[in-house]
């Protein structure tokens, strides 16, 4: 990616965001205070992802289950019908509403609009951390990652828990990452609003 194209492409993230987080300013508070009333705990979630050339950073997410401590301190991916999701949440994960506050993310520089999505270190698929089903898993941390990207707008989303499923997203990955424009962004970022708009693939 050429330097003209990384300053499009950080141009377009921080107008985005800006103009995105001016407009649902007012209700994400509405919906911090809802998270609030519906179960303990605080309305942010923060975990520990893996972004550009494999530095870590705090991604941000509204809180959509019950807080629990993690004894065991491994990665549990939520599923379908995960009973640990609260009512609020539920609605939040369906509409994508969750994902809102990686905005400030993506204002920090730490993430795109548009990318793979960031993993948490020690995540597995199959029993195994990701990095070690496939040699090719490292070359999606040569790009910043996004609140949406094109394995996202195929379909493929939700838990990561076998080895295919990585594969299949890491294909994704790495077909965006080889053939990026703006105007591939453009048309994730429209394709992204419409499943967002008929609640698809998301729970």
């Amino acid at each position: 990616m050429s330097a003209a194209f990384r300053f499009g492409k950080r141009f377009l993230d921080v107008a985005l965001a800006a103009l995105i987080l001016a407009l649902f300013g007012g209700p994400m508070l509405l919906i911090a205070l809802a998270i609030r009333l519906d179960s303990p705990g605080p309305a942010l979630f923060r975990q520990i992802r893996i972004g550009l050339n494999n530095h870590e950073f705090v991604m941000l997410k509204f809180r959509t289950m019950r807080a629990q401590p993690n004894e065991s301190g491994t990665i549990v991916q939520a599923s379908r019908g995960d009973a640990r999701v609260t009512r609020v949440g539920a609605l939040l994960r369906r509409t994508s509403l969750d994902e809102l506050p990686q905005l400030f993310n993506v204002l920090c520089g730490q993430m795109s609009l548009v990318g793979p999505r960031p993993h948490a270190p020690g995540t597995r698929a199959g029993g195994r951390p990701f990095e070690e089903v496939t040699t090719r898993y490292a070359a999606r941390h040569r790009v910043k990652p996004g609140l949406t990207g094109l394995a996202q707008v195929r379909g493929l989303r939700g838990e990561t828990d076998t080895e295919d499923k990585l594969i299949w997203r890491l294909e994704s990955d790495l077909e965006y990452i080889e053939n990026w424009s703006l105007w591939q962004d453009l048309l994730i970022l429209a394709r992204t609003l419409f499943s967002v708009a008929r609640m698809t693939n998301a729970y």
